[in-house]
């Protein structure tokens, strides 16, 4: 998918409560047994959430030298297209990791040495025009992602093959070209209709992987609109970037009864929020006062924006 928003999550109220488990290494984590919903043209709003179930999960794995972003930082997204000179000046870009040149990063970095560049990476829907589209056995192909033309879900339960192989290519691509971090896009697969009825801890097992495959190379790792799943998954990631939190009421702990994006703020860690149709007054205040780094942009995530200041 090329610059386009994940779609939205739905509010879906479960709780998900962490404790430390007694063998190696491990954390164990109550999650939801599954989760479906339908999410048309735009959210979906109702789930049917089977008995919780202990999830197992594989230790942080710990960074020291990664990128880390202020809890304030300007910032710009731009998927659709490669920036260009002149760059704007902000301290991190998120860019597509396929289609940006290695000496486009190079130049980001040398015309503002303390700038973060972020590799945008699709991580749950098979997209038909990247390069290594062949390489995914078609097992691991599901339904169709809504209205986005050549994206189908994956099957992210079965990551320990030829889908791990994938994306730890696809990382390490990221970290070949330069990058400073990665944002792995559409990580709520258990929360749409994929066709492959994916449960809430099938999905915590595969967002780990990605954040610690991410850290063994080095790169810092933002968390993508999963906002039900942050209790688990906040000490794996690094920063948060979320999109439309304002225009459904889903920022916060308050508003959503147990998870919220300022659980990010809470421990010194960057919220990146877009918004694609309120205006600024209806939402800057707001994300300012909640420490966010919030901006207007256009649904196709072009060079246009305009930044809450």
């Amino acid at each position: 998918m090329k610059g386009r928003p994940t779609r939205g999550l739905g509010i879906f109220m479960i709780t998900l409560t962490a404790v430390v488990a007694a063998s190696a290494g491990l954390s164990a984590i109550l999650a939801p047994g599954d989760a479906s919903g339908s999410r048309g043209g735009g959210r979906a709003d109702e789930f049917t959430a089977r008995p919780a179930r202990l999830v197992r999960l594989p230790a942080p794995v710990r960074c020291e030298s990664c990128w880390r972003p202020p809890v304030k930082e300007s910032w710009q997204i731009q998927l659709n297209s490669t920036p260009a000179r002149p760059f704007p000046n902000v301290g991190m870009i998120e860019v597509d990791g396929f289609d940006t040149p290695m000496s486009v990063v190079a130049a980001l970095h040398r015309t503002k040495a303390s700038r973060g560049v972020v590799c945008y990476i699709d991580a749950g829907t098979w997209e038909n025009w990247r390069s290594d589209a062949r390489e995914f056995p078609r097992s691991l192909l599901g339904k169709p992602d809504g209205g986005w033309a050549g994206e189908r879900w994956l099957d992210i339960a079965k990551f320990h093959g030829a889908l791990g192989r994938i994306m730890t290519a696809r990382t390490q691509m990221c970290k070949r070209k330069g990058f400073n971090g990665v944002d792995f896009d559409n990580v709520d697969g258990y929360s749409n209709d994929t066709g492959f009825h994916l449960t809430a801890g099938e999905q915590l097992r595969y967002d780990v992987f990605l954040a610690n495959t991410a850290h063994r190379l080095g790169l810092s790792v933002a968390l993508k609109n999963d906002l039900p799943q942050i209790p688990a998954l906040i000490k794996y990631f690094d920063f948060a970037v979320d999109e439309q939190c304002f225009q459904y009421d889903e920022c916060l702990t308050s508003q959503n009864g147990g998870y919220g994006l300022n659980e990010f703020v809470r421990v010194h860690k960057a919220v990146f929020e877009i918004e694609y149709k309120l205006k600024l007054s209806r939402f800057c205040p707001q994300a300012i006062k909640d420490h966010f780094n919030a901006l207007r942009k256009h649904l196709d995530l072009g060079s246009w924006r305009r930044a809450c200041v």
